[in-house]
């Protein structure tokens, strides 16, 4: 009989792990035996990995909140601050996803921790709150934000009336903002294994057609087998918008994202490991872009500029000028060498200026192709430059509307001819990194790409004397550092006082 026993039960264990996980998107019948056998594999990651188990625990659906429970029941937080118990769970649950989602996941652990502490919170909403409150706290303290950080007072204030129309109490919440100040949360996984699963969860998702920011109806192709030229944290400013209006006044300021250039698209993210590719606010498409130092900007350093096939102008600063350099020099590789070629001016009785339409496909030509049609496009550009300044408008019989129109035309050839010399320079390098060395796109190459263009840059900067003036979008006069203004202290006996001097009338009678 005990043997009989023992291989029952390890049948048992066979089909329990033999079952297949299924997310229950919808509920349906709750389960309760089921849950909780998925609560011990998550708990027990029996054939599962970290990054996978939040996955089973922030659905909005019966079953989902069943395993949730019941996965919390192998935590214990008895006698333990909030911060304590925090920490011990994000050191075990790695809390990836949507806000919504990442929300549920902590209302099973304020759940969980209010039953364990009864006497210290009266509700779980309570310790939600606080919950919640840490977790800013946490990124505001040490993430990746721009600013003066959260004081403790700010952090006191902001919770006021938040304890179900009470406040709670400033030791606790001083001592929770002392605790987090000194020691960040950590989290469950090392920076490898988050990033690779996040990358695996990605490329499992179906393609879908991005959607730029500035033009809902113009599609960006993701590829995700695309290769990746560069990706580091950058700063970035929206200087212009479509057609080269100026960016309102309140969008103008600087935010940090993590850049990644990925195929044809310049992919925008939070941080490293938010792999949002379908974001519908982070996505610059570099077909026919042109990157550029930013020479005239003086208020900050290693600056360059970004402009797009809409003529929208971005600032971005970079960690330092080799950085910089590998940004401008990667950015207009990749559009030198994807770019399609434009399609023909339309035809019209129509006299007003308009730019062509530059198409967002990728192009199928071979690198000697390419490097053909920039070139002839590059002299198509040059004779329309040369002839638009021989036949200036007459200067006294001209009007205000073709003056105007002489100076689109002109500020379109000019950036023209200036993008595609700086195409043609970097499919020269490129090919003959393929002639030297015939090997897929890599990190190596690539940064034997990089070298290669600064050396050239340092020689072109030495044979002229000077950095190169950006010829950029030149009609957009960006912000100039003001001339210092010096205040000099009078004397009281060297200042003078204006008074009105009020002349009587003269009684005409007298």
């Amino acid at each position: 009989m005990e043997g009989s026993g023992e291989q029952l039960e390890s049948q048992v264990q066979q089909t329990e792990a033999s079952e297949p996980i299924v997310v229950h998107m919808n509920g349906g019948g709750l389960d309760r035996e089921r849950a909780c056998r998925l609560a011990e594999r998550l708990y027990r990651l029996d054939g599962i990995y970290k990054t996978d188990v939040v996955k089973h625990l922030d659905k909005d659906n019966d079953f989902s909140r069943a395993v949730g429970e019941e996965y919390l029941k192998f935590f214990d937080f008895t006698g333990q601050r909030l911060d304590q118990g925090l920490r011990s769970f994000l050191r075990v649950v790695v809390l990836i996803g949507e806000t919504q989602e990442r929300e549920r996941v902590l209302q099973h652990f304020s759940c969980r921790f209010q039953q364990c502490n009864p006497h210290t919170f009266s509700s779980s909403g309570e310790v939600l709150t606080l919950t919640c409150s840490v977790m800013l706290l946490n990124s505001d303290l040490h993430g990746q934000n721009v600013g003066k950080p959260m004081s403790v007072s700010s952090f006191v204030s902001n919770l006021d009336g938040m304890n179900e129309g009470e406040n709670f109490s400033k030791e606790l919440l001083k001592a929770l903002y002392n605790s987090i100040k000194n020691e960040p949360l950590e989290w469950a996984v090392d920076e490898k294994e988050l990033k690779s699963s996040m990358l695996l969860a990605e490329d499992a998702k179906e393609d879908a057609p991005l959607r730029s920011k500035s033009n809902p109806f113009q599609d960006v192709p993701h590829d995700k087998k695309a290769t990746v030229f560069k990706q580091s944290f950058l700063k970035r400013k929206a200087h212009a918008d479509i057609d080269g209006k100026r960016t309102p006044w309140g969008k103008r300021s600087w935010k940090i994202f993590y850049g990644v250039l990925k195929g044809m698209v310049l992919y925008l993210q939070k941080d490293e490991y938010t792999m949002e590719w379908q974001s519908t606010e982070e996505v610059v498409s570099v077909h026919h872009a042109l990157a550029e130092q930013a020479a005239d900007y003086t208020k900050r350093p290693h600056v360059f500029r970004l402009q797009t096939a809409d003529w929208r102008v971005f600032l971005f600063q970079a960690s330092s000028t080799a950085e910089m350099i590998s940004w401008i020099s990667r950015i207009n590789l990749v559009s030198a060498l994807h770019s399609s070629p434009p399609f023909p001016a339309a035809v019209g009785s129509q006299k007003k200026f308009c730019r062509p339409i530059l198409p967002a496909s990728q192009s199928a030509h071979t690198l000697e192709r390419q490097l053909q049609s920039h070139a002839g496009m590059l002299e198509s550009f040059q004779e329309d430059l040369a002839y638009l300044q021989q036949s200036l408008p007459d200067g006294r019989r001209a009007k205000a509307k073709e003056m105007e129109e002489h100076r689109v035309r002109e500020e379109y050839l000019q950036h023209e001819k200036y993008r595609y010399e700086a195409y043609i320079q970097m499919l020269e390098v490129w090919n003959g990194l393929n002639q030297s060395a015939d090997t897929e796109v890599g990190t190596s190459k690539l940064n034997l790409f990089d070298r290669a263009v600064c050396k050239d840059t340092v020689d072109e900067e030495e044979e002229e004397g000077t950095l190169k003036k950006s010829h950029s979008s030149p009609s957009l006069d960006l912000e100039m550092a003001s001339q210092p203004v010096v205040k000099v202290k009078r004397n009281i006996s060297e200042r003078r006082t204006y008074r009105k001097i009020i002349i009587p009338r003269r009684n005409l009678d007298i």
